[in-house]
């Protein structure tokens, strides 16, 4: 098992988070899976999709610049699990309206799962991560 110090000596930027990788690699999946949606969804389904998914990444990178403070801290990454929770609904309307297959989404569906777990480990102790100690 990892202690505090050693994972704190190898997580050095959000990017080295295990949660930022697995949350960017699914955007890219959702991206490239919406590509073939119709035009007539490029502005909703395309569009929020896309967002939702790539705003995990993005409040999960401010969450990283404010763990000095950790209210501040578990607010953004309160906002990365709702963007999360958001995501997987878009899935279930893709596969409800037919634009993916049900295996794809499911992986996805699961995936956004794991992420929201990590997400709420984070928020329960944000003392692990917190500069201040």
């Amino acid at each position: 098992m990892t202690s505090d110090r050693e994972r704190k000596r190898t997580i050095r930027r959000h990017t080295d988070l295990e949660v930022y990788q697995r949350s960017f690699a699914a955007a890219m999946k959702i991206f490239q899976a919406t590509k073939s949606l119709p035009p007539s969804e490029r502005y909703s389904h395309t569009s929020q999709g896309r967002r939702s998914s790539r705003s995990v990444c993005a409040n999960l990178a401010e969450a990283w610049r404010k763990r000095r403070y950790s209210a501040a801290f578990v607010a953004k990454l309160s906002d990365a699990e709702g963007e999360a929770a958001e995501t997987q609904v878009w899935l279930q309307f893709a596969v409800a309206c037919e634009y993916f297959q049900r295996d794809v989404a499911a992986e996805l569906y699961a995936e956004y799962d794991d992420i929201l777990g990590m997400l709420v480990a984070m928020i329960r102790r944000p003392e692990q991560w917190s500069l201040r100690r």
